[in-house]
């Protein structure tokens, strides 16, 4: 799937709309295989990102999750671990260079 989405349930704030609005834009832009559709589309695709993103809403509403809530700083110095021991040759952050 698409690296950019992220998991935006059981965080302490929760989502906000423009975080759920993002991963159902990444969605539709992964999916249609279009990152700015034609102007042809683009009423679909909008349409397709608000029906998305009502759904994520909905379902981030109705899940019942136990136990202590994730921190997002915490989650990210835990995704920069893991950069860089995947990448060591890398600073964590940066995009390799051609």
């Amino acid at each position: 799937m698409c690296r950019n989405i992220r998991t935006l349930s059981h965080f302490e704030p929760p989502a906000n709309a423009t975080e759920i609005e993002a991963a159902a834009l990444q969605f539709v832009r992964k999916v249609s295989g279009s990152t700015r559709p034609s102007k042809v589309n683009q009423a679909a695709f909008d349409e397709a990102v608000h029906e998305i993103t009502h759904s994520l809403e909905k379902l981030l509403s109705r899940l019942q999750i136990q136990g202590p809530a994730r921190n997002r700083e915490v989650e990210a110095a835990k995704a920069r671990a893991r950069t860089a021991l995947r990448y060591p040759d890398r600073e964590a952050g940066k995009t390799r260079q051609a």
